[in-house]
């Protein structure tokens, strides 16, 4: 399992949160600025990518409002009777003069604390929402008995017809479609055993679950909860489950230890129970685990909701309510259900396939077999004539082959061997040293022999230590599958100039410790290419991280250039630190190379980086000529 990580999404939303951006032209009367509040979740790169087409909709629709970006910084279920605070004093920044012309919610979460607020709070001004649910609950007001809190499930339309929600799409959880499928898919099914985390999120959906499962009086719900498990908890109840039982997946991002989980958490839950039928009603788990289900029809809403914004700022004496639900559809495992032998028969919906990969041979049957036919004929007569000749000539290349690949296998058997034991002594050296300092402290720690303040300096260190060695395996499981091609890129078209921007300003606000200057470069407002962002911020986070460590008091700087005869977009950073010896140049991009064995760090950072930007068709290196610190370069093609 991996822990969720900072990201640059994490970076950009803190920044655009800080951040008054105001927009072009467009003719409508007032000052009064549209304010963004989102609920900044470990979604923040969905949430990030609707802002954007958001901001960017509506400057080409014409827009001159400011815009104002506010967060609730959002985690965990049990800061839930927090929320309502932080909404309030949101809203407060925002009264009189300063008054909002549209709100806009972005969340589950913040839409729950706009509902939670008083009216002489809220106003008479419109709401607009987005990526948040329907089906919700009222916000606890404290924070007992969290855990066992079994909150009724509400409904937007039917509990708030007179809110000041105008306008926004909304998501709707369609349990009982769901559960008849089960049915008609495995009509023994008695039980229904239902996943959902430790997020507002998940304690809704599991309400509105409840409250649907009462329409099935013949089914038994279990409810595997994430405010009162862990991913190994619940793991061990998979393995006890009653028979004639299906899984049906809601959330699962946070466990009741509050530590984020990517999607391999769910790979963990699969193993335990690989036997027992699966369904998804959110989407987790189809394509590797769920057979299928009912899922929101997710889409980029930005656009959209930046339409719905003018278009009530355009009509402020005449608001209508126009909230749309976005509708849901079939997904439905191909390979899934040729591995189980499912009848898909009694389904007459329209099905949206996954893992659906029709082979070249059934596309093209037809065209082959003629081909193959006039090819034939053609080529008997030849491979008669040179039949001696051929078979000759085979055991001859066989023979050269074998020699080669005798060779070529000595070769890599050696050098398996070299990496082996390189690999081995590496991770037990840097294994051991964060093991050390935990093992040591916390013995400490158990002696109770120390002052509160040395305790707790203990279990910073604890803390600390711990980090890095989860560090440490992030780095190994991502190296180890960039290189076996585990991890598929996802490219996409953006302007990259705003994404290095916001990284830059991330920089200067986080490593505020070795007091160096992060500087931006770049001739171009707008550098548009096709890449995979996740990966590039990835590349561009160890680079600045790196210099950071050897840098002190120093300037930092990304510059941006472009090769439009190759066709290449040039990246440098160059930091004013102690510099790379030359004869360690060659040695950066290798595993576990560490210049300074006392600074912090896996060692594994420019490896990983190197894999890359290779991976997408670049090349990085270190600029020779560069001798006041170091200067690390790369490429990225602008069309991929």
């Amino acid at each position: 399992m991996k822990p969720y990580r900072r990201t640059f999404w994490t970076f950009l939303l803190t920044f655009i949160s800080h951040t008054l951006v105001v927009l072009p032209v467009y003719a409508i009367e007032g000052a009064h600025p549209i304010v963004i509040i989102s609920s900044y979740n470990p979604d923040s790169r969905q949430t990030s990518v609707n802002i954007s087409d958001f901001m960017e909709e509506f400057r080409s629709l014409g827009g001159d409002i400011p815009i104002s970006m506010e967060n609730m910084n959002c985690q965990s279920f049990s800061e839930s009777p927090l929320w309502k605070g932080r909404m309030k004093q949101l809203l407060l920044k925002y009264q009189g003069e300063n008054s909002p012309s549209l709100l806009v919610l972005i969340g589950q979460e913040a839409w729950a604390s706009y509902l939670s607020q008083e009216k002489s709070m809220t106003g008479d001004t419109p709401v607009l929402i987005a990526l948040a649910s329907r089906n919700a609950i009222i916000l606890p007001k404290d924070s007992n008995n969290l855990k066992k809190l079994m909150p009724k499930s509400i409904d937007l339309f039917e509990d708030f017809p007179h809110s000041h929600v105008h306008a926004g799409f909304v998501y709707e959880y369609n349990v009982e479609a769901n559960i008849n499928l089960i049915k008609r898919l495995y009509p023994f099914t008695r039980n229904i055993a239902f996943i959902s985390d430790n997020t507002y999120g998940g304690v809704s959906l599991q309400a509105h679950v409840v409250k649907e499962m009462k329409k099935f009086p013949e089914l038994r719900l279990i409810l595997l909860d994430g405010r009162t498990n862990t991913i190994y908890s619940i793991s061990d109840k998979l393995h006890s489950l009653p028979p004639n039982t299906a899984i049906l997946l809601g959330t699962w991002r946070v466990d009741m230890r509050e530590g984020y989980f990517m999607r391999n958490a769910t790979y963990t839950m699969m193993d335990a129970a690989p036997h027992i039928p699966a369904f998804s009603i959110s989407s987790i788990g189809i394509g590797y685990w769920a057979i299928g289900g009912y899922v929101p029809a997710y889409r980029p809403l930005g656009a959209d909701m930046a339409r719905q914004a003018i278009h009530i700022l355009a009509n402020k004496n005449k608001i209508n309510h126009n909230v749309e639900i976005i509708s849901n559809k079939l997904l439905i495992d191909a390979e899934k259900v040729k591995k189980l032998n499912l009848n898909l028969s009694s389904i007459h919906e329209s099905i949206e396939w996954v893992n659906e990969s029709p082979s070249f041979y059934s596309q093209y049957k037809y065209w082959i077999w003629g081909v193959g036919a006039f090819l034939c004929f053609l080529s008997g007569g030849f491979f008669i004539s040179l039949y001696f000749y051929v078979r000759t000539k085979r055991l001859k290349d066989e023979l050269i082959v074998s020699g080669r690949e005798l060779r070529d296998a000595k070769d890599n058997a050696e050098e398996s061997s070299r990496l082996k034991s390189a690999f081995l002594a590496n991770m037990s050296h840097e294994i051991r040293t964060p093991l050390n300092a935990i093992v040591g402290f916390s013995d400490v720690l158990v002696s109770g022999d120390y002052t509160e303040k040395e305790g707790l300096s203990y279990a910073s260190i604890i803390r600390t230590n711990s980090n890095l060695l989860l560090r440490l395996i992030d780095d190994i499981l991502d190296l180890s599958r960039l290189e076996a091609n585990r991890i598929a890129f996802t490219p996409e078209r953006c302007n990259i100039v705003p994404i290095c921007e916001g990284l830059i300003y991330s920089a200067n606000q986080i490593y505020t410790s070795s007091e160096n200057h992060f500087i931006f470069q770049c001739k171009e407002k707008n550098v548009e290419m096709i890449v995979d962002v996740q990966r590039f911020q990835q590349v561009l986070s160890n680079l600045v991280s790196n210099a950071d460590k050897f840098t002190q008091e120093g300037v930092i700087i990304l510059k941006l250039d472009l090769d439009l005869v190759q066709k290449m977009v040039i990246f440098s950073l160059t930091d004013t630190g102690c510099g790379i010896p030359m004869d360690k140049r060659k040695k950066v991009f290798e595993r576990f190379s560490k210049l300074n064995e006392y600074i912090q760090g896996t060692g594994l950072g420019l490896a990983i980086c190197k894999v890359i930007v290779e991976k997408w068709g670049g090349k990085i290196w270190i600029d020779p000529d560069y001798c006041e610190g170091s200067r690390f370069i790369f490429t990225h093609p602008l069309e991929l």
